[in-house]
């Protein structure tokens, strides 16, 4: 295979098993699985576009079944691995609400087959035969499947989202009050209903299951850059995170901290998804050790 037929399908490659499987590490593992196999085929493809979708899909279908128990077991909240991106506002448009994190999470209620199904028809455009010959069924089944992804995902999928230019100055308000720890304009940001989502995997502390409602978000993040304070405070780097407006927290030693994500719905935050696990972040930079010495903290 050649470089420029590499790099021609890989971007492709990549988008199908990081919405498959919400983890930029295991769709890097998928990927070059699937080169890999391609590699070593000794007979012509006729279509190496539709082969490479085919096989990612489903590897990533059986990565996920695996997953599943691995998740299951997962200490506190699982979120999706974040990714910085910086789309165009043709991309915006295009790919900004597959990639988000709340998406990702909504992926989760499917089975394997549905996501896939979902994905390749609703986010990649597949036709219906394609669907049906990439997952293993007929064209009814594909529809079927897509149906059941599609009823499962409107119902949860929140709507009225914030043009870009309102979230990014909701945004930029946002960071500046939780670096000032300023409590009455989080509270005015904040939806009545905001939910703050927190992935430290068992290794950094992280609330084990969301907390919610305007005054107790509010009042946990003041209660977190206090806590931050002591050990020296964090830099919030505002950048575009799966699509929507977030941050990286720095340390003192400019190591990363954390991801934050933000959704924007009806002029409010309506939620706060901040990933501290360190494996969910080092495909993005050099890890701080602050959330171990914070668990730490907390022992002594």
């Amino acid at each position: 295979m050649t470089a420029d037929l590499y790099g021609e399908l890989r971007p492709r490659a990549f988008a199908i098993a990081y919405r498959m499987l919400g983890s930029v590490s295991e769709a890097e593992d998928v990927v070059q699985e699937a080169f890999l196999r391609m590699h070593q085929l000794q007979e012509p493809i006729v279509s190496p576009r539709a082969y490479v979708a085919t096989l990612v899909t489903r590897l990533a279908i059986d990565h996920l079944r695996s997953a599943r128990v691995r998740r299951e077991r997962y200490v506190g909240e699982w979120l999706p691995e974040p990714v910085v991106t910086d789309l165009s506002p043709a991309e915006q448009a295009e790919q900004a609400d597959s990639l988000s994190l709340a998406f990702l999470v909504l992926l989760e209620s499917l089975t394997p087959r549905q996501r896939a199904a979902f994905l390749l028809r609703e986010v990649f455009d597949y036709p219906y035969q394609e669907v049906a010959d990439i997952v293993g069924t007929d064209v009814d089944g594909a529809r079927h499947l897509v149906s059941r992804a599609r009823a499962s995902v409107r119902e949860r999928r929140p709507r009225h989202r914030a043009s870009r230019e309102q979230r990014d100055e909701l945004a930029a308000r946002f960071f500046a009050a939780v670096e000032n720890g300023d409590l009455r304009e989080l509270e005015a940001l904040l939806a009545n209903d905001v939910a703050l989502h927190g992935d430290g995997g068992g290794t950094v502390p992280a609330p084990p299951r969301p907390i919610t409602g305007r005054e107790r978000v509010a009042r946990t993040l003041r209660a977190g850059r206090s806590v931050l304070a002591r050990f020296g405070g964090v830099r919030l780097t505002a950048v575009e995170v799966n699509g929507g407006p977030g941050a990286m927290v720095f340390d003192t030693g400019d190591l990363l901290v954390a991801v934050v994500g933000l959704d924007v719905v009806d002029g409010r935050i309506q939620a706060i998804r901040s990933i501290v696990n360190p494996d969910k972040l080092r495909h993005l930079g050099e890890v701080s050790d602050l959330g171990a010495r914070l668990r730490a903290g907390r022992r002594s």
